[in-house]
């Protein structure tokens, strides 16, 4: 049974380690500060996310350790990214052109520019 585990602990990490390079990558081509802020908050939550699952079907005596590390991701890294999004914002920072709208300026109660 170990090996078993051995082997999906190994392709859930593997499945993290390509989606933590996608994110990267995000990082790299997006046309702007936003789409970054997406790409590199999505991507790298789900690739850390199966990460820990990998390192958790290895080690079964860390679960509980790895059960807080994800528990505490999921509550900080949407929180943290939707805080630099609207601290762009009001900092700012424009749009790409290919923008269709500025939900942000919509929330506030302003017009996009």
């Amino acid at each position: 049974m170990s090996g078993v585990l051995d082997i999906l602990g190994g392709l859930l990490m593997v499945g993290g380690a390509a989606f933590l390079a996608l994110g990267g990558l995000g990082l790299w081509r997006m046309p702007d500060t936003y789409t970054r802020i997406q790409a590199g908050t999505k991507a790298t939550t789900l690739g850390t996310l199966l990460t820990l699952a990998g390192i958790g079907m290895i080690e079964p005596g860390w679960a509980l350790k790895l059960a807080l590390i994800v528990l505490f991701l999921m509550f900080t890294n949407p929180l943290s990214s939707q805080v630099m999004a609207r601290a762009a914002h009001r900092a700012g920072v424009p749009l790409t052109p290919q923008s269709r709208g500025d939900a942000l300026a919509d929330d506030e109660g302003r017009a996009a520019e």
